[in-house]
């Protein structure tokens, strides 16, 4: 009976607390300069992104499957720098670390919406360069403008209802201990871990995420260029093979700024146990970085974008003598 009674008292007295304290940066030496170049990361993300939204939208010859991925892409670049970097600002400006229980759980749910959109989008464009490549007769009937939006619905859709239920399970976690949150952000796995009941079902879910978001986009990824290198053997010319593999490039560097931190950051921490403050940068550091290389990648690597860019640039009318002397 009595065990009866602990049990029902557990389900009905979950402790929740007000706020929580973000202390992932505090202590770090000099920690200003880290802000200075967040802020700045934060400038050059927001703007190359939009720039490069804005062109895919005003460019006719842009709307193909391909760059309705990039598109994604960027929105979800600009999703994720803005749930990131304006809060831990937030900290540096106004010396302040806490943040509402409520406010936690939507910040914890758009960074994990955006950042799993980042990973799929890189998985589907990852697909487009298969079929490009290894079934290029059947490109246009596999690949199109109608099946890129249904696939990116679909994506939005589902990733937004795994993170909803991933957030939503932290609501049935007790907080009775501490309310210090051992990262930068309203992370999924310091949060989980703060809780003084049963927090076996957010574990599970942790594990799942990161299987889903971050394991088996780079397993499909590896083994679909993989696909690709044995159709490259297949062309006969050097220069066929160039020219395939260049349509590649800038897919590749994409995938390896995004998921190598993130690899090399989890197997320091298993392997070296990393200090606190050396994992909370070097994770901050490669959630913070992509988003502003990504639109540069895709200026200088894409020959269509760089194209309209240099276009752009070339047909500017140049100031007039008269102009320049009034």
């Amino acid at each position: 009976m009595s065990s009866l009674n602990a049990s029902f008292y557990q389900n009905i007295s979950i402790v929740r607390p007000e706020y929580f304290f973000i202390i992932g940066l505090s202590g770090i030496p000099y920690s200003n300069y880290y802000y200075i170049f967040l802020f700045i990361t934060y400038f050059i993300t927001i703007i190359g992104n939009s720039i490069v939204l804005l062109i895919i939208v005003l460019e006719r010859s842009l709307h193909s499957p391909k760059y309705i991925g990039v598109f994604n892409l960027a929105l979800a670049d600009i999703g994720e720098t803005n749930a990131l970097i304006p809060n831990m600002m937030k900290t540096f400006l106004f010396d302040s670390q806490y943040i509402s229980y409520n406010a936690c759980l939507v910040n914890m749910f758009f960074v994990f919406l955006f950042s799993s959109i980042q990973s799929v989008t890189l998985v589907v464009l990852a697909y487009d360069r298969f079929i490009a490549i290894c079934l290029p007769l059947r490109y246009h009937a596999l690949v199109n403008n109608t099946s890129m939006v249904l696939v990116f619905s679909a994506v939005w859709a589902f990733n937004s209802s795994i993170v909803a239920l991933m957030v939503s399970l932290i609501t049935r976690l007790s907080f009775c201990e501490s309310n210090m949150i051992q990262s930068y952000f309203c992370d999924h796995g310091p949060v989980y871990r703060l809780a003084c009941n049963d927090n076996n079902i957010n574990k599970f879910m942790a594990f799942l995420i990161t299987g889903l978001y971050l394991v088996a986009p780079l397993v499909i990824i590896v083994l679909s260029y993989l696909c690709i290198f044995f159709a490259l053997i297949k062309i006969t010319t050097w220069q066929g093979r160039l020219k395939a593999l260049k349509t590649c490039v800038s897919h590749l560097l994409l995938v390896g700024i995004y998921f190598l931190p993130l690899f090399c950051t989890y197997f320091a921490q298993l392997l070296l146990s990393l200090a606190p403050n050396a994992r909370v940068i070097s994770t901050s550091l490669a959630y913070a970085i992509p988003p502003m290389l990504n639109p540069i990648i895709y200026v200088l690597n894409t020959a269509e974008i760089r194209d309209i860019v240099q276009h752009f640039f070339k047909n500017r009318p140049a100031p007039s003598r008269e102009n320049l002397s009034k």
